[in-house]
């Protein structure tokens, strides 16, 4: 049986390159790739936390946006099968594959990864990668495949510290129409945690049960929305 690959991901809304809160100048590297304006191929270092998914989701958006060919693959998902989801995408205008960690050791897809890279150089099109790490160590263990992406522009991603995410929870949820004051984003983030990933889920269903409700966001509202620990 086939396996179902995301090779026709919508983009959501939330990963915008002018929505990326960070280095600007990282931005722009991954903007100039998506838009072809460069020839870089980049290849992004960064801990979970530090917008990796998020640009290369953006970066795809604003490909397509331009009538590019774009693709988002996740490894984490593809890991075990990554030559079946390579196959075909070697004339796409940009492929940002996501996760290099998850397919790291596992010779079989290293091999597929090795070849899809070698055969895309020789197009036209731009490769974006991500990964915790640098790839000396990030665990590859093919040395070859090690080479071709060092030969990447490697750019370093610091995690957002507590401002940052903050700017990033309002700007996601303005754009749904909701007000989050501080005493609100103090109680998420002692009650939720500070993974974006997890609040930004946490917001559709606010602005679902808010409107329901026809209340604002606020404490005691969340109090009665989240369950007690």
């Amino acid at each position: 049986m086939s396996a179902q690959l995301p090779l026709s991901l919508k983009f959501p809304p939330d990963q915008r390159l002018e929505s990326f809160v960070g280095n600007d100048a990282l931005r722009d590297l991954v903007a100039a790739a998506a838009s072809g304006a460069r020839s870089d191929w980049l290849y992004l270092a960064g801990a979970a936390g530090s917008g990796k998914t998020h640009l290369l989701l953006a970066a795809c958006a604003q490909a397509q946006g331009l009538g590019r060919r774009a693709i988002f693959l996740p490894l984490a998902a593809l890991a075990g099968r990554l030559d079946a989801a390579l196959s075909g995408q070697d004339d796409a205008d940009l492929v940002c594959l996501d996760g290099l960690d998850a397919i790291a050791g596992n010779a079989a897809d290293e091999e597929a990864l090795f070849h899809f890279h070698n055969r895309a150089r020789a197009g036209l099109g731009r490769l974006i990668y991500s990964a915790t790490a640098m790839p000396s160590v990030l665990g590859v263990a093919l040395p070859d495949l090690v080479s071709r992406l060092e030969q990447c522009t490697r750019l370093s991603l610091e995690p957002l510290d507590e401002d940052a995410r903050r700017r990033v929870l309002r700007q996601r949820a303005e754009r749904r129409g909701l007000e989050l004051d501080d005493a609100v984003l103090d109680y998420l983030f002692r009650r939720v945690g500070r993974d974006l990933a997890t609040l930004t889920g946490l917001l559709d269903r606010l602005d679902r049960e808010s409107l329901a409700a026809q209340r604002r966001i606020t404490v005691p509202f969340l109090k009665q929305f989240l369950p007690s620990p």
